[in-house]
């Protein structure tokens, strides 16, 4: 999520376009009856969403490579609340990281991070989507290939199904993930100290009160990390250099590949977006940066689609599919294991205009 790039933080795999295409556009498909299970009604989508399916450019865009994390830690065993269960509240503040969110947690299993694009985004404004964003050069190269362990350049390109001379290299779709989860969140996921030791981030990372567990690891105090992050983000330091400068090695055995998505041809931004799962510390929680995320919120997978479904959580498809797929999985460790080489399909969608909303219909 550089600063001031266009299109940064847009890696959840479906464009949200804004305003006018132009002459050179075409009339999207208007259907009356559902053509698939993953017709959402308009209320549930970010604002605007639906008019963006209304026209269709005549020759697509052309997909940018980027990465999505599903950032998971294990699920608090009891949760007292008035929400009975589904405990949460999305972070807030003006100006600087926001405290940490409630860290209560949801019961029944792993919990994932979901945050709130800023409404003055123009990409899916209001949507709670998964951090992520697009694939620098700076991901693949050796400097922070050489800092992974248990991932090779050569295993990276054999998991996600892409010839060495790919460009990017598929090593640098792991590096932008974990990249990106540090930028967005200030959470180091799938990162260890140079012993060897989780180094996940603790209960604050690098925003809030000083973390009792920083240090332990080899990557620093909480006043290390934030300063680690705003030399990433403010002064565009290399994450190499910042992870060199922390004593930490990214861990490919706590980050595995769970999905593929390439935004439909309708909008005028795409994404060919990778999906990873990354696994932090039980009771890690975020601080978002405020300049592209107004919230953050913990949630089991089925607490998210609950409140999805009543209207409250607006997310888009490859979100809602994902957090679908990992309903059912007792652990974090669980999850990475069943992933863990298994054939990953290559999905790109059809969204097409419904009575109600609108519709996806997927290959």
């Amino acid at each position: 999520m550089r600063r001031g790039t266009e299109g940064e933080g847009d890696g959840e795999g479906e464009g949200r376009g804004g305003g006018g295409r132009g002459s050179e556009a075409r009339t999207a498909p208007v259907v009356s009856e559902p053509q698939s299970h993953y017709e959402i009604p308009a209320e549930r989508l970010p604002e605007g969403f639906v008019d963006t399916v209304l026209e269709v450019p005549r020759v697509p865009a052309e997909p940018r490579a980027s990465a999505t994390v599903v950032v998971m830690r294990e699920g608090a065993a009891d949760v007292s609340g008035p929400t009975g269960g589904a405990a949460w509240r999305a972070t807030r503040g003006a100006g600087r990281p926001g405290g940490p969110e409630d860290s209560r947690g949801s019961p029944g299993g792993p919990e994932v991070l979901l945050l709130r694009r800023n409404r003055a985004t123009g990409f899916v404004p209001g949507a709670w989507v998964f951090p992520g964003g697009r694939v620098d050069a700076a991901d693949g190269e050796e400097a922070l290939a050489d800092r992974w362990t248990g991932l090779t350049p050569e295993g990276a390109a054999g998991r996600l199904g892409l010839g060495m001379d790919a460009d990017p290299p598929a090593i640098a779709y792991y590096g932008a993930a974990v990249r990106e989860v540090f930028e967005e969140t200030g959470l180091l996921a799938g990162v260890v100290g140079d012993g060897g030791r989780g180094g996940g981030g603790g209960a604050n990372s690098a925003g809030g009160a000083p973390d009792a567990t920083a240090g332990h690891a080899g990557t620093g105090t909480a006043a290390d990390l934030r300063a680690a992050r705003e030399a990433l983000l403010g002064r565009g330091v290399p994450f190499s250099r910042v992870l060199r400068a922390l004593n930490a090695r990214l861990d490919g055995t706590a980050i595995e590949y769970i999905a593929h998505w390439v935004t439909p041809v309708a909008e005028p931004r795409r994404y060919d977006t990778r999906f990873f799962a990354a696994r932090v510390p039980s009771g890690a929680t975020a601080v978002h940066d405020e300049r592209e995320m107004t919230g953050a919120v913990w949630l089991t997978p089925r607490a998210a689609l609950a409140r999805h479904r009543a209207g409250n959580l607006p997310m888009i498809f490859p979100t809602i599919r994902t957090l679908e797929d990992l309903c059912d999985f007792a652990t974090v460790e669980d999850l990475l294991a069943h992933y863990r080489g298994r054939e990953i399909p290559r999905i790109q969608p059809e969204i097409v205009r419904t009575a109600t909303g609108v519709a996806l219909r997927v290959p």
